[in-house]
This record gives structure tokens, C-alpha cells and sequence, in this order.
């Protein structure tokens, strides 16, 4: 497995994982017709975007040559974070290549290079309910922030995310 900073070529595929890894992680979260409505060619708009602005920001894993996950991350983008505070905006790995290791290297590429670039501690929003996802966040280390808890709509169904924060051991 290969962790590498995205290229522009990149876009598509990334947008192929995005849309596939949302299909599956919340399929018992988000209504079915919302997951078959999802657009990697509006995905792959959205990452050639960020790719355009911060193209070391965002980091593919690669197997066999073939791009099976990403991490976006930066600058938290929570109001009230302190401005050493990282944020992973989003982190998708291919359903298969779930618990083969892929997450946690783009997980610590990322970590790695927001300590680098002189964040102190990270954060990131989970929906709750997404217990998988929740499980590699503690994993990591990363703590719930309770007092974060907040609800959004998206495709009809009503749900709460859940602000997680790490601070490293450096």
C-alpha cells in the first residue's frame, strides 16, 4: 500500500471511492435513494476544486497502482478552534480494502504531515451511528467532544454528528 499526495488525475477515482464508501458505510443511515442519487461526477468537481486550491491536502492510498482511499485535511474549519487545531475533512477507503490497513496509513500520512505544518491537535465530525467509523476513531485515540452534538438534514432523513478531537503525544 502507497500513501502519496493526489494528482489531478486522481479526481475521478477519489470520487469513485467517495461515492462507493458512502453507499456502504451509511446504508443504514441515509435512505436508499439518497446513496443511488450520489454523483461521482459531482464528487470528482468537488475534489478537482480542493486538489486545485490544496493539492497537499489531500493524500491517496494506492494499490496495485489503483487509488482505493483518501484523506482531505487542513485547517479546522469549526469557528470556535483554536488556530493550531487540524481538521481530517474526510477520510473514505474502498469497502474492500476495509480492515486491511488503508485507513489507519492515510490516517497517519495525514497526522503526520498537520504535526509537520505545526497543528497541535486534530479533529474531525462523525455521524453517529456510523459505528465503524467511530471504532477507528477511538482506535486512533481521538475523544468524543459531547457538548459538540449537533443535527443536520441531508437526503430526508435527520441526523447528529459528533465532534471527535486528538491531541497527539508528541
Amino acid at each position: 500500500m502507497l500513501i502519496e499526495p493526489a494528482t489531478s488525475e486522481d479526481c475521478h477515482a477519489i470520487a469513485e471511492a467517495h461515492v462507493e464508501s458512502w453507499q456502504h458505510a451509511y446504508k443504514t443511515l441515509l435512505p436508499a435513494p439518497y446513496l443511488a442519487s450520489l454523483s461521482v461526477a459531482e464528487r470528482e468537481a468537488m475534489w478537482r476544486r480542493l486538489h486545485e486550491r490544496q493539492p497537499s491536502h489531500l493524500l491517496v492510498a494506492r494499490s496495485a497502482g489503483q487509488v482505493v482511499g483518501f484523506v482531505a485535511f487542513g485547517a479546522s474549519r469549526d469557528e470556535v478552534a483554536p488556530s493550531d487545531r487540524a481538521e481530517v475533512w474526510a477520510i473514505y477507503v474502498r469497502p474492500a480494502f476495509w480492515s486491511v490497513g488503508a485507513g489507519r496509513l492515510l490516517w497517519l500520512a495525514a497526522l503526520q504531515q498537520a504535526l509537520a505544518e505545526g497543528y497541535k491537535t486534530v479533529s474531525l465530525w462523525v455521524i453517529a451511528g456510523n459505528e465503524r467509523a467511530i471504532r477507528f476513531y477511538e482506535r486512533a485515540g481521538f475523544v468524543a467532544e459531547p457538548q459538540s452534538r449537533k443535527q443536520f438534514e441531508l437526503g430526508g432523513a435527520t441526523l447528529e454528528e459528533v465532534r471527535y478531537v486528538l491531541t497527539p503525544a508528541v
